[in-house]
């Protein structure tokens, strides 16, 4: 599932391959990822227009035009690609933005759970992202210490919860809590102010080091790289790791690292 990390990638894809660049056509193969607005509608909006420099809010992306504003979503499996107008368009790619004749941006998407919105103005802007916590890239530390002690469910589901924080997935969860030595499971009330404030820091760590990857990477040293195994065994220890569910979502932590005591 792309997370706050891939959607600064694709930020910068839009940004490499689109910024400043006219839409000079827009094709789109399935409207089954329009949100609010018609294939006619969204060709009608942006071609003529010029893409400006685009913006991240947790795992939205915002395709500025100086006019209305795309606001793409990529759900479980979505993408966004550069690639050269006459490529053959895979099965997935649902809709296409030429912008020269050298370069199409291409919204991809298998599973199509989120899509496109298209914002006129400001105001639908703010309306569309007003679920979203802050950004988990901007926050700063207290405002993410007085978000955390607002909830009364476990620090897992805090975090994952995108009215609370926007941007961490599953996988940057699990990882920011095994650096932290939290139990995905503890309450977020409980923890004390230096459970907060660890937890802020290795959230900080964990974003810069997989935005700068463009992924969360399964590398060697990381809960990443592990969690899939046979026989998971955490990185820093070697204990076998723990698998449970916690709000429908699989969950990987270590009994050693991640005690119940903090």
């Amino acid at each position: 599932m792309p997370e706050l990390p891939d959607v600064e990638g694709f930020r910068r894809v839009l940004e490499a391959c689109a910024k400043g660049r006219v839409i000079r056509r827009v094709d789109v193969r399935d409207r089954g990822v329009l949100h609010g607005v018609s294939a006619r509608r969204l060709r009608d909006a942006l071609e003529g227009r010029r893409f400006t420099a685009p913006e991240r809010h947790g795992k939205w992306l915002l395709a500025r035009t100086g006019g209305p504003t795309l606001m793409l979503h990529f759900g479980m499996t979505g993408q966004l690609v550069c690639s050269h107008p006459e490529e053959e368009a895979e099965a997935h790619d649902r809709v296409l933005f030429t912008v020269s004749r050298e370069r199409q941006l291409r919204y991809r998407d298998q599973r199509k759970l989120q899509g496109l919105w298209l914002a006129d103005d400001e105001s639908e802007v703010a309306r569309l992202l007003a679920r979203q916590g802050p950004d988990a890239m901007a926050v700063d530390r207290r405002a993410f210490e007085a978000a955390l002690s607002a909830r009364r469910g476990s620090v897992k589901t805090a975090l994952t919860d995108q009215s609370v924080l926007a941007g961490l997935g599953n996988l940057l969860a699990d990882e920011i809590l095994w650096r932290a030595r939290l139990r995905p499971a503890c309450r977020a009330s409980d923890l004390t102010e230096a459970d907060r404030r660890r937890l802020y820091t290795q959230m900080r760590r964990t974003l810069r080091s997989a935005v700068t990857a463009g992924c969360v990477p399964p590398r060697d040293s990381w809960l990443t790289g592990h969690r899939d195994a046979r026989s998971p065994a955490c990185p820093r220890c070697g204990t076998p790791l723990r698998r449970s569910r916690m709000a429908g979502r699989g969950t990987v932590w270590c009994p050693r690292c991640q005690r119940d005591e903090s």
